[in-house]
């Protein structure tokens, strides 16, 4: 069996419950440094809903988790994180929200070998989605937090995100989905990693208003595909003025919608 984070004495002085999916999800996290939002639900909502059996890579507290077991009721979960503290959150998040039965959490680092996740109970070509949302900053670009599990949860050495994708491809069963979720600046590193690995890679720019430029991507690959890429229009957070979300994006943060793509 997969290890599971001890649940009994949380590190976390301090966190914050915030409501997801029109409060729906009830999610517990740390008050300060990297926090789950947006990108969690549109993560969520990005993937296959006829998907089954998924794996998250750096689940963090387990926001996005949470979401895709809300929204899929027949799926299963494995979440794979390194960050023991977060990891315990995670397991506390999916008890408060009834999941517990339908999720399994694995401590490891999601660039760990083959072998490595193997023995942890990560199988090879198993999975029908594979999620991620990698750390934002790469090693040396930006001022760390001074908590070094903070600070690991949000940056990245150089190339690690081609690992990331590469842990993806192996774990996607044969026409499985891998759906990342990144800044936009991230985008070229994406393309380079999925495209060695996946086929049918589709792009979802994000923006904030109309008119503006990406902030966010989500990529999508399926593996053993050759059908060609495929870049969409932008998802559109919020109207031209005010601080409300778009129709679309409105239904989505609220769980009542899913990404079209």
């Amino acid at each position: 069996m997969p290890q599971t984070a001890k649940t009994d004495s949380l590190k976390v002085a301090s966190v914050t419950k915030d409501s997801f999916l029109g409060g729906r999800i009830l999610v517990a996290q740390p008050r300060s440094g990297f926090r789950a939002g947006l990108d969690s639900v549109m993560l969520a909502a990005a993937v296959n809903r006829k998907s089954l059996h998924i794996l998250e890579l750096g689940s963090g507290v387990g926001a996005a988790a949470c979401c895709v077991l809300e929204s899929l009721p027949e799926s299963e979960m494995v979440l794979v994180e390194d960050q023991t503290e977060m990891l315990e959150l995670a397991e506390a998040n999916l008890k408060r929200n009834g999941f517990s039965n339908r999720a399994q959490t694995i401590c490891l680092d999601v660039t760990a070998k083959g072998s490595e996740r193997e023995a942890a109970g990560i199988g090879a070509n198993d999975f029908t989605s594979i999620i991620a949302n990698p750390p934002f900053f790469v090693t040396g670009s930006s001022t760390p937090p001074p908590n070094a599990e903070r600070a690991a949860a949000r940056h990245m050495g150089k190339g690690q995100l081609d690992l990331w994708v590469k842990t993806a491809a192996a774990s996607a069963a044969p026409a499985g989905e891998a759906i990342f979720i990144h800044l936009a600046q991230f985008l070229p590193e994406l393309l380079e990693a999925f495209a060695r690995r996946f086929g049918s890679i589709t792009v979802l720019p994000i923006v904030p208003r109309p008119g503006e430029a990406a902030t966010r991507v989500l990529v999508r690959g399926i593996k053993g595909s050759r059908a060609p890429l495929k870049l969409l229009s932008p998802l559109v957070l919020h109207g031209k003025n005010g601080r409300g979300f778009a129709a679309g994006a409105e239904r989505i943060f609220r769980g009542e919608g899913a990404l079209d793509w």
